[in-house]
């Protein structure tokens, strides 16, 4: 009488060899894809429009200054400051200028201090932050825009 073997050798294993490469893809994917939080606004911040713009050369020299009218209606509806995650007043511009220029070492005379402005903050505040600069020793300022769209 002949008999049957049954052929029960089916693999069972999953492939697992190009599960590195997906995993590094998605790594890349994510690393490129991501962007890092530069600060979080706490004041309305909608800048003017320009047609004639130019490109920081190096934007590690660059600190960041926001004026406008605070988001959270606790902090008053007068335009403010702020730099990194802080709202200041305009008397402690020189200490921040002073602190940035420290983190920058031998660069810290190379900084520019880039006020993003909103449209409808009124000159007084502007006027008041360009003359701490001034007395901070901050003489390149640089004042941030969108660019004008033509419409021909």
């Amino acid at each position: 009488m002949a008999t049957f073997k049954k052929k029960t050798k089916t693999k069972q294993d999953i492939p697992t060899s190009a599960l590195p490469d997906i995993i590094f893809m998605l790594l890349f994917f994510f690393m490129i894809a991501t962007t890092f939080r530069e600060s979080e606004l706490l004041v309305k911040n909608s800048l003017p429009q320009a047609s004639e713009l130019t490109k920081l050369e190096k934007k590690s020299l660059v600190s960041y200054i926001y004026i406008g009218e605070p988001t959270d209606k606790k902090n008053g509806t007068e335009a403010r400051i702020q730099v990194n995650d802080v709202l200041i007043s305009t008397d402690q511009i020189v200490q921040h200028v002073i602190s940035e220029k420290d983190k920058l070492g031998e660069d810290g005379n190379k900084i520019t201090m880039s006020l993003k402005i909103d449209k409808e903050a009124k000159m007084g505040i502007i006027s008041d932050v360009r003359q701490e600069l001034r007395e901070a020793n901050a003489l390149k300022v640089n004042y941030a825009a969108n660019k004008k769209l033509r419409l021909d």
